[in-house]
């Protein structure tokens, strides 16, 4: 595992959610943890991590006052890997509002020094998938491409369960329809069929950034990469494969004391690169 570069999702210090305005109003409609990220980023650092990712309703809580989020990354000596947003991205009438939120936090994250912008999503329609549904979704993650650019970001797309790509089959279909990079999130791909190691072999040349998250399937939940019922070692092994020299996101959407949750997966990744 020698040259990953390690990284933890601030997710996990408060409840997930979204913005309520955003029903209204989909220019609002961001991601969000709420809790004190500010204490997120500190504790992270704490744990042993070099970078931080942050939902873009965390990011754009600190639009034009970014020397207050900056202060927080120097101050713990942690630098601010990526932002990631959500969109349902298959809808034409509100995708240019999607695209100028996503926008706003590939911009912020920008100027924050980020590499990386993360989006999920693909809506699933009352009335069921329609043929070009992920045509659409591929369009627009090509616009999201475009988006990424101007910043001097990397886009990727992560499979996300509730979405139309969850299984292997759909993972590899919307890859036919769009030029965006694939971060892979461990947990998600494995909960929807997948083999994660054998994904990332499968999509090596696409990978560049990389989700590491633990899954516990009965009762269904995430963990941290230490326990449950997904394998992490396989995964890190197949990255190795692919000499991957990139930032690995480790996350976990809720654990009752989330520095210990960041603390427990920094153990299980510090045995995996063994002596150095």
């Amino acid at each position: 595992m020698a040259g990953f570069k390690k990284a933890y999702h601030a997710n996990c210090w408060g409840p997930l959610g979204g913005n309520a305005v955003g029903v209204t109003s989909i220019t609002q409609l961001t991601y969000r943890t709420f809790g004190d990220m500010e204490r997120a980023i500190r504790e992270i650092a704490e744990a042993g991590y070099a970078g931080v990712e942050l939902f873009d309703g965390n990011l754009l809580d600190y639009e034009g006052r970014t020397a207050v989020l900056r202060q927080a990354l120097d101050g713990a000596g942690v630098v601010l890997v990526a932002g990631y947003s959500g969109a349902n991205f298959i809808f034409d009438d509100i995708l240019p509002e999607e695209l100028a939120r996503i926008e706003r936090a590939a911009n912020l994250s920008a100027e924050l020094g980020a590499e990386h912008l993360v989006v999920g999503g693909g809506a699933k329609r009352a009335g069921g998938r329609q043929a070009d549904d992920f045509k659409r979704l591929g369009a627009a993650l090509d616009k999201v491409i475009g988006i990424a650019d101007k910043a001097g970001l990397q886009a990727h797309y992560h499979p996300h369960l509730s979405t139309i790509v969850e299984g292997p089959d759909e993972v590899r279909e919307i890859f036919r329809h769009t030029a965006i990079h694939f971060c892979p999130d461990t947990a998600h791909l494995a909960a929807a069929g997948g083999d994660p190691a054998a994904q990332v072999r499968e999509f090596r040349d696409r990978i560049t950034y990389v989700h590491l998250k633990g899954l516990q399937k009965n009762p269904f939940g995430f963990t941290p990469i230490d326990r449950g019922d997904l394998a992490i070692g396989p995964v890190i092994e197949a990255l190795g494969g692919t000499a991957f020299p990139g930032w690995v996101t480790t996350e976990l959407d809720a654990w009752p004391d989330p520095k210990q949750g960041a603390e427990l997966s920094m153990s299980f990744l510090r045995r995996a690169e063994g002596p150095v």
